[in-house]
């Protein structure tokens, strides 16, 4: 008798395997595009980057990236502290007053 309902049950057994089976695949699939993608390195079962391989070509772009990162830093922290100088005399009291006392004495002739 347990036979006979365990018969009747193999097949939901098996294709429920096959759907598990299918789920982790297809994940691992899905996982594996989303490193790719993204640009994660990925990773032999020893933890080994297998993809992408780092040579002298790459390492030479990363470096001179890095510098140029370095040289708009120090552009925009120049930049910074220029426009700061331009707020502050903008602001200032005196050119204020010296733009009021244009602005009364009328267009100019």
């Amino acid at each position: 008798m347990a036979h006979d309902a365990f018969m009747q049950l193999l097949p939901f057994i098996l294709l429920g395997g096959l759907i598990v089976a299918f789920a982790g695949i297809a994940g691992w699939v899905f996982t594996t595009w989303l490193r790719i993608s993204n640009g994660y390195p990925l990773e032999s079962s020893w933890g080994k980057a297998i993809h992408p391989l780092r040579n002298t070509e790459t390492d030479e772009r990363v470096k001179l990236l890095t510098q140029e990162n370095a040289q708009l830093r120090a552009e925009i922290g120049s930049l910074k502290d220029r426009l700061a100088n331009v707020e502050r005399i903008v602001t200032d009291g005196a050119y204020r007053l010296d733009r009021e006392i244009d602005t009364l004495r009328g267009p100019a002739n």
